[in-house]
């Protein structure tokens, strides 16, 4: 089962070598993307807040900072129906000059929206931007509490909001992250191409930390290999903490969890691995503005024993049956029975995460498979070429233990198509 499962996902690679990305269309697409889902909305001036949500209209990239100062100096993107380009409010005069270079984005002076005045300089900005907000559909995907005590982005709340909210009401205030959702679930060739070179660095960087998990190391030294590797390869950031945790086999061994299940990720501490151990692993990175994700379950000095062989052909057939079942028109209800039947109708995937999950300017984004919201959201979702998913079934058995791994495809015009380099499976291996 391992090596047919390996064949084809060889056999279906998205690419054999790096495609070449350009940035120019790919930032202008995205904007003809938002474009389209604002007009299926009715939303006429969507303001975003949320970075990753602001990288996606505008390129700008994502800081990698302290929560205080990402607050403070937060930038904010406007996209206007019927400009040709997206606005950015930004407070970093070398971004800001780096994003203009671009010649794609219309960039302004930055508002500090966590605060009153800067509230209404963002007010101005917006009047400026997009022209009287009265009678027009706005949407924000966040609201700061100077934003929410000003009216902004909507108009004044009370008669004496102050000059924060000048412009007349707008015509309510809708969600503009359902808006960027839906422009952002089916993506471009060029947005392929970043998840499939960020999955290759994360797996190359992954198969030299692979070889520094044996008796004796530290979760400390082992992610040290990973970072230094990133570093190595040139990678744009880690987006996640790496997890790198030893697996009890039974439940009751590890931490009490709500669900009465596995703990999954558990970070505390810096154990010392030793002969033996099984070890999940996890890790995410950035490269161009697009997030990677690589899990596998790996074995600490020794070779699989015959129940956790077991483990691993179980994983292996959820694994094929739901990819045998993913296509173009497929739900993702299809998807969760297709995994529950290959493991004999238990749900093989952690309550708390998915069956599946999409990948993109964020390392978790829709479409969603198997979560909480129940079969009737999941038999709504209905698969599309460009989308993006990544698979982690889990199969668990008290006792014994677990395998979970992960796998990134995209859906194609006939079925679907490996994202990344690595398609090798051996039992727990890399």
């Amino acid at each position: 089962m391992a090596s047919d499962l390996s064949k084809s996902l060889g056999e279906r690679a998205w690419a054999r070598e790096p495609v070449p990305v350009d940035l120019g269309r790919m930032r202008r697409e995205r904007h003809a993307r938002l474009q389209a889902a604002m007009a299926d909305q009715g939303v006429e001036v969507a303001v975003l807040l949320h970075g990753p949500h602001v990288a996606y209209a505008t390129g700008r990239p994502v800081t990698g900072a302290d929560v205080t100062q990402v607050v403070v100096r937060r930038p904010v993107a406007v996209v206007v129906a019927g400009h040709d380009r997206p606005h950015l409010l930004e407070p970093d005069p070398v971004v800001a000059e780096a994003v203009a270079a671009g010649g794609d984005v219309e960039v302004h002076p930055g508002a500090a929206v966590e605060l009153d005045e800067g509230v209404a300089a963002l007010g101005r900005a917006l009047a400026a931007v997009a022209g009287p907000l009265a009678g027009r559909r706005v949407a924000v995907d966040a609201q700061t509490g100077a934003m929410l005590r000003a009216g902004v982005p909507a108009g004044p709340a009370a008669p004496d909001a102050g000059a924060a909210g000048e412009a007349a009401p707008a015509d309510g205030v809708g969600d503009a992250a359902s808006v960027v959702a839906a422009a952002k679930i089916v993506k471009t060739a060029d947005e392929l191409a970043c998840i499939d070179r960020a999955q290759r660095a994360n797996e190359e960087a992954m198969a030299a930390t692979r070889r520094a998990l044996r008796p004796g190391a530290t979760r400390a030294d082992v992610a040290g290999v990973f970072l230094a590797e990133l570093a190595r390869l040139g990678a744009g950031a880690n987006l996640i903490d790496p997890i790198f945790q030893p697996m009890p086999r039974t439940v009751a061994a590890g931490p009490r969890t709500t669900t009465g299940d596995v703990a999954f990720p558990t970070g505390v501490g810096n154990p010392t691995f030793g002969e033996g151990d099984v070890v999940w692993v996890d890790t995410g990175i950035d490269h161009l503005g697009y997030a990677s994700d690589f899990g596998r379950t790996w074995i600490v000095g020794r070779d699989p024993d015959a129940a956790e062989r077991e483990l691993f052909a179980r994983w292996c057939a959820v694994m094929a049956a739901v990819l045998d079942t993913l296509a173009p028109g497929a739900t993702g209800g299809d998807l969760c029975r297709a995994a529950e039947a290959a493991a004999g109708g238990e749900r093989p995937w952690l309550p708390h995460f998915y069956l599946a999950h999409g990948v993109g300017v964020e390392s978790a984004e829709m479409p969603l498979v198997g979560t909480d919201l129940g079969p009737p959201f999941d038999d709504r979702l209905v698969l599309a070429p460009g989308m993006v998913l990544v698979l982690e079934p889990a199969v668990w058995e008290d006792g014994a233990g677990g395998y979970r791994a992960e796998e990134v495809v995209t859906v194609t015009d006939d079925g679907w198509a490996h994202l990344g380099g690595n398609c090798g499976y051996g039992e727990f291996g890399p």
